[in-house]
């Protein structure tokens, strides 16, 4: 019987150290970055370019529903990232743009749903900054949200119901040139909305946040 219950134990931690576990974090910095960053005062913060994809398609997917959703995560995840940065102000070496004026702005230029197709020198101008972050986040559904939810009633823990992928970079306005650019893939838990994902974002990405006094 103690057997049983050791081996069912350990087949759990196994179980558990596979959901959580996430691929290492890839970073690139230009040559002198940290002197072009030093000059910087303000930046933007563009609007997330998010992908939502499906290991197994639902039945009734509709196409047009999903690119919809991926506009309104990708707003969310800019505001969600500002009021993280804006909590944490006396943190950093620059302000960041209220997105509110950044999307009127690119708005008033229509531009905001072309912004792939923009050099970013061209939108530090628009915008009137110094750098933009541009931030992409792609994520594939994965598992069954009612089974991710079955997990944590039997179990006390958050199923994994998506696997997600963010590239973060910063551009210099004078030029246009890539400074800085993280990579990392995370797990989503069922119980993961845009405020919570953007705080575990940041969280990953902070400790190597070029901004950072």
């Amino acid at each position: 019987m103690l057997r049983k219950s050791l081996l069912t134990l350990i087949s759990f931690s196994i179980v558990t150290v596979a959901i959580s576990q996430e691929t290492a974090k890839q970073t690139f910095k230009a040559p002198g970055m940290a002197d072009t960053l030093a000059k910087h005062k303000t930046v933007a913060i563009l609007p997330f370019n998010v992908s939502i994809s499906y290991k197994k398609v639902p039945k009734n997917f509709d196409n047009e529903g999903n690119i919809a959703q991926e506009k309104k995560d990708g707003l969310a995840l800019q505001g969600g990232m500002y009021t993280y940065l804006l909590r944490k102000a006396s943190d950093y070496t620059v302000s960041f743009q209220d997105p509110e004026r950044t999307n009127i702005l690119l708005k008033k230029d229509s531009i905001f749903y072309k912004l792939n197709d923009i050099l970013p020198d061209s939108l530090c101008k628009i915008l009137k900054v110094d750098a933009v972050i541009k931030c992409n986040y792609a994520y594939e559904k994965t598992g069954s949200e009612a089974g991710a939810i079955a997990k944590t009633v039997l179990f006390g823990m958050g199923g994994k119901t998506a696997s997600g992928a963010l590239t973060m970079q910063i551009y210099n306005g004078s030029d246009g040139n890539l400074l800085w650019r993280f990579f990392k893939e995370m797990n989503e838990g069922v119980f993961s909305n845009a405020n919570e994902m953007m705080e575990r974002m940041m969280r990953k990405v902070s400790r190597n946040f070029p901004y950072e006094k």
